[in-house]
């Protein structure tokens, strides 16, 4: 049995939410859902899958403009870093400085996640990795050989530390600590862009030499 995984992007600014799936129980993952709530549904219902769980890596606007919707239609739990409520909370203010529409203010979460802990699909588990820096409670969900790393990593580039709360040499200590020291061929996930691999990263990313 493989985690079923399916990626779409979403939102104004382009965010790749993730589908993950565990089609021997029916239950499934929403990780950053940018917006797209029905889509994500509709996919979902296609699949024969129950979401129970959505996730956000990190609390700024353009991750969390679905939770609203998907949380009213399915009762799915919302989980995000203690640290990221206030986050969370101020997002609908945060768009339109962005030049983007108002983002839906999201429910709050019914578990907060802290490092360490360890999130169920069925029989898969995802292992929660602070990454603070972009944000003070970033996370990356670690499991099946797959990084989803939110804002924190991407192919080639690191996230942005230039917002409020963000630090730079936080990000940096903790992707070479943390990140750059797992198996090279975890492939990683990032909240914008292409995949890439840890091996990949550590190899030629030029934020982390």
């Amino acid at each position: 049995m493989s985690l079923w995984v399916k990626s779409l992007v979403t939102g104004e600014l382009k965010v790749n939410c993730y589908l993950l799936g565990c089609t021997d129980c029916g239950e499934a993952m929403v990780i950053d859902p940018g917006g797209e709530a029905k889509r994500i549904l509709e996919i979902l219902e296609e699949k024969g899958l129950v979401l129970k769980t959505v996730v956000n890596t990190h609390g700024h606007f353009d991750h969390i403009g679905g939770n609203k919707a998907l949380i009213e239609a399915t009762a799915a739990e919302l989980m995000i870093h203690e640290a990221e409520l206030p986050i969370l909370r101020g997002a609908p203010e945060h768009a339109p400085h962005f030049g983007c529409r108002p983002t839906p203010p999201s429910p709050e979460p019914g578990r907060l996640l802290r490092d360490g802990d360890q999130l169920a699909l069925g029989q898969f588990r995802f292992e929660v990795i602070h990454v603070p820096g972009h944000s003070p409670g970033g996370i990356c969900l670690l499991g099946e050989g797959r990084l989803f790393s939110g804002d924190s990593l991407f192919a080639g580039s690191i996230g942005r530390t230039d917002l409020p709360s963000g630090d730079h040499g936080a990000l940096v200590t903790t992707l070479r600590r943390r990140i750059l020291t797992l198996p090279e061929q975890i492939v990683v996930c990032p909240g914008h862009g292409p995949e890439t691999t840890v091996g990949r990263e550590r190899r030629s990313n030029p934020f982390l030499r």
